[in-house]
This record gives C-alpha cells, sequence and structure tokens, in this order.
C-alpha cells in the first residue's frame, strides 16, 4: 500500500516518523518471506497517539511490526502501511534491580546489558531473537525462563483508546506464549525486576543455553522459531518428529533437518508455501494423535 495522502505526509517530519516507501518485508522477518508497502519508523514514541488518529481520520489501514522473528507476512503489494518503532538507540536504564527498557531494544543485548550489572534470571532468553517488545507479547520463554516473571510495569499504547497508559505487571496475564495485551496494543517500554547474580554465573548461564540452542536449532538458517505451540504435557517437535516429517516441504519451505517444530525458509518460500506446509503438518499431526496443533507464529492474512 502507498500513502498518498498529502496533509499526513506534510506532517510526518514534525512527528518523527521516516516514511520508506515500498519497503520489502522479506527484509525485516525473520523468514525472509512478505510483501511491499510503505513503511512508517517511528523515532517519537510519544508520536503515536497523533500518528495513528491521523491514520484513522484518513481511513489508512495500518499494522505494526517488532523485530519481525516470530511473523509470516503475505507475498505481495500488502493491504495496509506498517509502523515500527525504530529509535536510534533505544535505551536500557538499570537502577539497583530495576531495568527500564525501550520496547525496540534488542532482547539479546538487553540480557547481556543486565548481566553485566549482575542482573540475571534471563539467562535462557539470551539466544531468543528479536525485540524486548515482542517478547513482552508473547511472554517469550526458554529453559524455564519467562520474561514476564520479572515485568513490573509497561508502557503501552493502547490504540483502541488511542492513548499511552503505564500498565502494573499484575495488571497483566502472563501465561504459556499468551498475553492479556489487546491485538492493537503497542509496547513502547517495560520496567523489570530482576535478581542479583555474580557476573560469571550469569556468563556461565548464557554459554550453556547457546550451546543448547547450537546443538538443536537451525540457527543458520531463515526460521520463524518455533512453528507451534507445544500442546499441555506434550510436545509439538517431538509428534511431528516421530511422525518422520523432518525435510517434509513444499516449494522451498521446508521442516527443520535439526528441529521439527523449526520450519525453515530454504530458499525462495513464498508464505503460501510455509501456510500450506503449516496445514500439512497440523492435519497429520491431528490424525495421528488426535491433537489440533495451535500456531505459535503470527500470521498476517489478508
Amino acid at each position: 500500500m502507498r500513502l498518498t495522502d498529502a496533509n499526513l505526509l506534510a506532517a510526518l517530519p514534525a512527528l518523527g516518523v521516516e516514511r520508506v516507501a515500498g519497503a520489502s518485508l522479506a527484509e525485516r522477518t525473520s523468514l525472509g518471506i512478505g510483501g511491499n508497502t510503505d513503511l512508517l519508523l517511528i523515532r517519537k514514541h510519544e508520536s503515536l497517539p497523533e500518528l495513528v488518529c491521523r491514520l484513522r481520520a484518513a481511513a489508512i489501514p495500518y499494522r505494526f511490526i517488532g523485530g519481525g522473528t516470530n511473523l509470516l507476512i503475505p507475498d505481495g503489494e500488502l493491504p495496509w502501511i506498517v509502523l515500527q518503532l525504530a529509535r536510534r538507540d533505544p535505551d536500557i536504564r538499570i537502577e539497583g534491580n530495576f531495568a527500564w527498557i525501550d520496547a525496540a531494544a534488542d532482547l539479546g543485548r538487553t540480557v547481556t546489558t543486565c548481566a553485566k550489572r549482575d542482573l540475571g534470571g534471563m539467562e535462557g532468553l539470551i539466544g531468543v531473537p528479536g525485540t524486548v517488545g515482542g517478547a513482552l507479547r508473547m511472554n517469550a520463554g526458554a529453559y524455564g525462563t519467562q520474561i514476564g516473571s520479572y515485568v513490573r510495569e509497561v508502557e503501552v499504547f493502547r490504540a483502541a483508546a488511542g492513548k499511552i497508559e503505564t500498565l502494573r505487571g499484575a495488571e497483566i496475564s502472563f501465561e504459556y506464549r499468551h498475553t492479556s495485551f489487546a491485538p492493537d496494543d503497542i509496547m513502547l517500554a517495560v520496567k523489570l525486576e530482576l535478581p542479583s547474580k555474580p557476573f560469571l554465573e550469569i556468563l556461565q548461564g548464557i554459554r550453556i543455553c547457546n550451546e543448547k540452542r547450537r546443538s538443536s536449532q537451525p540457527l543458520n538458517q531463515k526460521s520463524a522459531g518455533c512453528i507451534f505451540k507445544n500442546p499441555p504435557g506434550a510436545s509439538a517437535g517431538r509428534m511431528i518428529d516421530e511422525l518422520g516429517l523432518k525435510g517434509l516441504n513444499v516449494g522451498d519451505a521446508r521442516v527443520s533437518d535439526r528441529h521439527a517444530n523449526f520450519f525453515v525458509n530454504a530458499g525462495h518460500a513464498s508464505a503460501a508455501d510455509m501456510l500450506a506446509l503449516i496445514a500439512e503438518v497440523r492435519e497429520r499431526v491431528r490424525k495421528a494423535y488426535g491433537v489440533t496443533l495451535e500456531n505459535e507464529v503470527i500470521v498476517w492474512n489478508e
């Protein structure tokens, strides 16, 4: 979609918004899949309410993208423009056991920055790609760690109300790969309370988690992480593996040979290829185990 509203285009610089015309979202997602649209890079969080108000007044549909690491976007010309937080130097501020972090900050950088101040607890998240905002949205977790356990406050733009609010951690439900944020909420910043740990102890935990990932995940291939959520008391990857589906492909969309719950873009996979592979694997698991797997990857449907 192309922005053609002259008044809105003229207002963007004063709002601290940069327009990238006809941006390829395939270049901004870890799957390497996605169509083209105008992208608005938001440098000032405080401008979001006015920007969204102007978009709505002009009847311009929009969606929001974070780090693009858990996302499957359609191909071709997209029917929405896309918004993305894009501070040039996302802030991480630490006082005692509290860390105030911009949602646009890289999750891995956040873990290591906190570790250097002897704040641990998030070692398991070191290899999870994407931004802090995306981690909050999905309550990212690995190796016994979930980010929601440490959340004390979240600054969020609530699109439905058209304003920025600060939510206390107790007001937010954090469950397995799910939170109570509304679909159109945009996380801006978070306050975490982290336990004190010696830096060398944290570093050892980080090394162990990195070794586990390198030995079990296709880190050198384009993927969106786990495609399916684990059903209660079971492992989606184990069921897919037991069915002998590693290597199954539709076009260049392929079930990873290394981790059966990772589907990779082995070349030039289209969104249609990946969706067809997801549907095929889900149906085979349903027939074999009587379990309907739920997506962990977020799919933008037209």
